[in-house]
């Protein structure tokens, strides 16, 4: 320490024979430093403190330099300086000294500088004291809020790994989670391997860093010699402490991870109500050994772990039954259509945080009728379940036989809707039945409380067509209500009719007429191909997500070279009912045109209305109107309405002011051939019109 000059204040009269009694109970040593003279004067305690003898200082700082060592005095000095020039009133500093057998002592030193009245320092009281105890003791405080630290990142590692844990739903979902880079990495692990119990040999799952796999440990004998196989035959943890003993314990797996650089592993048993389902090894790079507290850190993981390994399995067992049990319900095979594209697709709802919910009772059929028709079926069952599926599975079959009975689209509904009354279940179902003749485009739609359907044009404008519907099934019978209207669409070349059920168009937070908007503007915007649109749109509802499933069909009819032969049209007609009467004329005209015959479109028309008329004002149920083409030596249309009446109609000339008589006369007058059949209960009155194929 350097010399401070000139003499300018004297000693305290008691200084140093009467040190402050204080002081030297906690063995602190005191000094004064005249920075006038440069005299560093010590009191016996100081001495102790810097391990010298009474004859070993002569009271200037130089003498120090035997105690304290060059870079410690340099150090010291700066400080003091740089106290002194910016006005300080006092400093503190920790340095070391040599003691006199060589070793290093931590000290401490505490100075208040006295100035004159023109802020000079003139001279410097302080205090010295042997700091190794509380610099010790410092130390071991930091050790310990360091280890406090680490283990409440464990411990926050543990929960926060366990609450992703908890959202893993299949056993990948577990391994992602503890890949991850906010995973079990942050505990120090370079990377995870983990196998699952399979019939007394383990199975790999998950196989540590890219390119680490070992050959032929895919799958393991429990009594090999290899780490993951030793804690399921003990069902207790292996911690690999370093290289030699990985090597030493597991000579047969050790050559072939040398590359990995691993110093230490922990492995740990997947253990379940007492029984290992797996085991996992947690491999390092970068540390040797493993603490008490680490070690019930890893234990308390792998329980956390094994738990939700078993969830997942349960979860993916559930799920694999679903998927079979809803495959099962689904048709195995959609049956080729001739003049038409056909797509079904199908998703299965994700319920996040439940089991056995990846099932529903959405449901599609495609049903091939006689005289080149379709049938085409879009419905869902109330819930998302097992018993949905059941119900959905025995619906399905039962639309289907009775629209391969021939019965009308409103019969085939209300009849659907009476079974499922009678199921003696508590669910009902939306449905939607079109029937298609695609030789004519026309398509009758009879919908039960489904969403309506949508036509795509060939120029790919879309639009949502309104069709009047029933109760749903179920409901319908339950209440008395089972009349269903029938709607016509009119499909022409090129377009596409789409059906769907609710969990394509439903959003949270928007209605059904704004999901309509948006699906109708997707579908706009599609790829023309029904395949490829159909996929579009069901990786629209993945991206989505959602708890509801989704079924979706796409039928496009193709172009004008359909052939026109074979083809009828079916629609049932309540009494009561103009608009029924209407759309029944509109089916009849529009299939005429569509078949090449409109020379006869108003001479069938007027006929065919004259006969549903005297069916409707004659009887007291409903009338069927039905019209076929018919194919032989010469093409032929036929109209026949079919009543519940057993009385055949009469011909007879009408009077004068005569109202009635004149309907079978008109027939008669237009039909190129006519008659009655009888029909179970009831009659069929037909007409036939020659309409010969144009050229």
């Amino acid at each position: 320490m350097a010399d401070r000059g000139a003499s300018a204040l004297s000693l305290p009269e008691d200084w140093p024979a009467h040190p402050d009694p204080i002081l030297a109970l906690n063995q602190m040593g005191s000094f004064d430093w005249d920075l006038d003279t440069g005299l560093f004067h010590m009191d016996a305690q100081a001495h102790e403190v810097f391990d010298l003898r009474p004859e070993e200082y002569d009271d200037h700082p130089e003498s120090l330099a035997i105690r304290v060592p060059r870079a410690e005095a340099y150090r010291l000095d700066s400080l003091v300086a740089q106290a002194m020039k910016d006005g300080s009133e006092n400093y503190g500093v920790y340095f070391r000294i040599r003691r006199r057998d060589g070793s290093l002592r931590w000290t401490h030193t505490q100075g208040y500088i006295r100035r004159d009245e023109t802020g000079r320092p003139r001279r410097i009281i302080g205090i010295v004291r042997d700091a190794t105890q509380e610099l010790s003791e410092s130390a071991a405080r930091q050790e310990q809020a360091a280890q406090d630290a680490a283990r409440r990142e464990q411990t926050n590692v543990v929960q926060l790994t366990t609450a992703a844990l908890a959202h893993a739903r299949t056993v990948q979902d577990v391994i992602d989670v503890l890949k991850d880079t906010h995973g079990l990495t942050h505990l120090g692990a370079t990377s995870l391997v983990m196998g699952l119990v399979e019939a007394g040999r383990i199975r790999l799952i998950a196989e540590g860093p890219e390119g680490s796999f070992v050959p032929g440990t895919l799958v393991t004998r429990i009594d090999e010699p290899y780490p993951m196989s030793e804690v399921v035959r003990t069902l207790s943890p292996r911690f690999i402490e370093s290289p030699e003993e990985f090597a030493e314990g597991f000579p047969v797996l050790w050559p072939h991870i040398t590359d990995l650089n691993i110093t230490s592993a922990a492995y740990l048993p997947l253990i379940v109500q007492a029984r290992p389902i797996g085991a996992m090894g947690l491999l390092y790079s970068d540390r040797r050994g493993f603490s008490p507290e680490d070690r019930n850190v890893l234990v308390a993981l792998g329980s956390s772990i094994a738990q939700s390994i078993q969830r997942a399995m349960f979860y993916e067992q559930e799920k694999d039954l679903a998927t079979g049990l809803q495959q099962a319900m689904l048709p195995r095979t959609i049956p080729s259509v001739r003049g038409a594209d056909v797509a079904v697709r199908y998703r299965a709802g994700t319920a996040a945080g439940t089991l056995g919910r990846d099932i529903g009772g959405d449901w599609y059929d495609l049903i091939p009728l006689p005289g080149g028709r379709v049938g085409a079926v879009i419905g869902d069952v109330q819930g998302h379940d097992t018993h949905a599926a059941a119900v959905m599975g025995q619906l399905r079959i039962v639309l289907r036989a009775y629209a391969a009975e021939g019965h009308t689209p409103a019969t085939v509904m209300a009849r659907a809707s009476v079974f499922l009354h009678e199921l003696d279940t508590d669910r009902f179902a939306t449905c939607l039945y079109a029937e298609a003749d695609l030789s004519t485009g026309v398509v009758q739609v009879v919908r039960a409380g489904h969403i309506d359907p949508l036509i795509r044009a060939a120029d790919g404008s879309s639009r949502r067509v309104a069709v009047e519907g029933g109760l749903p099934l179920g409901l319908s019978a339950e209440f008395g209500s089972l009349e269903y209207p029938v709607g016509t669409i009119e499909l022409d070349p090129g377009h596409t009719l789409l059906l769907c059920t609710d969990g394509l168009v439903e959003q949270p937070g928007t209605d059904l007429d704004d999901g309509m908007q948006t699906l109708t503007a997707l579908i706009s915007t599609g790829p023309d191909d029904v395949r490829d649109l159909a996929d579009c749109l069901i990786d629209v509802a993945e991206e989505r997500g959602g708890d509801d499933d989704v079924a979706l069909l796409l039928l496009r009819r193709r172009g004008l070279d359909t052939p026109k032969s074979g083809g009828r049209l079916q629609q049932h007609v309540a009494p009561g009912d103009p608009e029924a009467l209407a759309q029944a004329r509109h089916m009849i005209g529009a299939a005429v045109r569509a078949w090449g015959a409109k020379d006869r479109a108003d001479e069938i028309e007027l006929v065919a209305d004259e006969l549903i008329t005297n069916a409707l004002m004659h009887t007291e149920g409903a009338a069927i109107v039905t019209l076929r083409a018919l194919t032989g030596s010469d093409r032929r249309l036929r109209v026949e309405v079919e009543d519940s009446s057993s009385a055949l109609p009469r011909r007879r000339e009408a009077g004068e002011q005569g109202v009635s008589g004149r309907g079978l006369l008109l027939v008669d007058l237009l039909a190129d051939v006519w008659g009655v059949e009888a029909r179970g209960g009831g009659k069929c009155v037909w007409c036939e019109f020659v309409a010969p194929v144009p050229d």
